[in-house]
């Protein structure tokens, strides 16, 4: 068993020594391992948790397209990506458990508790009740369900020129169309940078998507997030005094940023089949104003169009979409636009769709759209049957 969780020496020495860019093979191998715990072999990659909530990439992204698999029926829910996050309406994580509740932990150590999910009814959100073994959470901590993104075409929202974004950003809705999306701004080496990546747009690139999810979902540290202990907190003394896997081999974390880079170029190459030419489909959506949001192609730096169907702006979707939890700079209510792209690659009878999963179809999901979105599925819903076929029929084929 322990021989399985160890990368082969050969393996190993490439990850430490890979120069000319990606290794997309190696990178596959890293995104569908299952880390150890430390301490590990010399020089072996590892330091799962102390406190995490899987123990692989694919654990989560394990579903249609590289999302959730969520399969609700008579017993139940049962899911693989789904993550609960914990914090108040303006972000700050639980003073006792931290962002991210964990479900799991290395051996001698207790697990943040336990979680149940339920689906209440078929469009209804997913329920979600915690046992907490810590303690109960802080009075302002909230709870929201993040599902696991598909991860087809979402390496293209990086290639999207950053004046782009800034461009469409129009937060006093300035053309009155009823649209007041803005973009998350992150600071950065470089200077301030818009978010891309995350429900609330709080990643700037790939790498940093990937890294972020070692150090909460996984807890493993790499330079990007140097945090050997993951998302424990001062008050689980227990947590930060378990073992980490630090080690130079690995640029002083438990996982290189080589790794990361060869990770994210194991997910660049997920690119489904370009979509087949539907002009009555999108016409139909720009007419109702889905468009506006869900911008079909958004420019590189080059210029050259980038097929996303975001704009990569953060908007509010009403109150039946809060879910209490914000994010710095970010309500609760405001959701990053979400790349439609890829959608047919996703397909499956285990995709559900929405940051909590509470959709079970497209048509759900926009039908459960409010805020600065409210006018565009109104236009939805009062669609002929047969229009509103051919519109379900051109987004299921993206």
């Amino acid at each position: 068993m322990r021989a399985a969780l160890l990368l082969p020496a050969l393996l190993l020495a490439a990850v430490c020594l890979a120069a000319d860019g990606p290794d997309r093979a190696l990178g596959k191998t890293l995104f569908e391992r299952v880390w150890a715990p430390a301490p590990t072999a010399t020089d072996t990659p590892g330091g799962l948790g102390p406190l995490f909530a899987e123990r692989s990439c694919i654990a989560c992204h394990s579903g249609p397209g590289g999302g959730a698999s969520i399969a609700v029926n008579a017993d139940g829910v049962v899911a693989r990506g789904l993550s609960i996050r914990l914090g108040d309406t303006d972000g700050r994580p639980d003073p006792v458990y931290g962002t991210a509740f964990q479900t799991r932990a290395v051996t001698g150590l207790a697990a943040e508790g336990a979680i149940r999910i339920t689906a209440p009814g078929l469009d209804a959100p997913l329920a979600v009740k915690l046992a907490p073994s810590r303690g109960p959470l802080a009075p302002k901590t909230r709870i929201s369900i993040r599902l696991a993104p598909p991860l087809a075409a979402r390496s293209r929202l990086e290639t999207i020129d950053a004046g782009a974004i800034l461009a469409r950003a129009d937060p006093d809705d300035a053309d009155g169309d009823g649209v007041s999306g803005h973009p998350n701004m992150i600071s950065t080496p470089a200077g301030p940078m818009p978010g891309r990546f995350g429900w609330k747009a709080t990643q700037v690139d790939l790498d940093h998507q990937i890294a972020h999810a070692f150090a909460f979902d996984l807890g493993l540290s790499s330079p990007l997030y140097p945090l050997p202990y993951g998302d424990c907190t001062p008050a689980e003394p227990d947590c930060l005094a378990a073992p980490n896997g630090r080690s130079p081999a690995f640029d002083g974390e438990e996982i290189s940023l080589e790794m990361i880079r060869n990770i994210a170029g194991y997910i660049r190459g997920l690119e489904p089949a370009p979509a087949a030419p539907d002009p009555a489909g999108e016409a139909l959506f720009a007419a109702i104003g889905c468009a506006a949001c869900h911008v079909p192609a958004l420019p590189a730096k080059d210029g050259a169009p980038v097929t996303v169907y975001s704009d990569l702006q953060l908007h509010d979707m009403g109150p039946a979409l809060d879910d209490g939890v914000g994010a710095p700079g970010v309500r609760s209510s405001e959701w990053r636009t979400a790349p439609l792209v890829g959608l047919a690659w996703s397909r499956g009878s285990t995709r559900r769709y929405l940051h909590d999963g509470r959709a079970p179809t497209i048509d759900a999901a926009i039908r459960a759209h409010g805020g600065e979105a409210l006018a565009a599925a109104s236009k939805y819903e009062a669609l002929s049957p047969g229009d509103r076929l051919r519109l379900l029929l051109f987004l299921a084929n993206l």
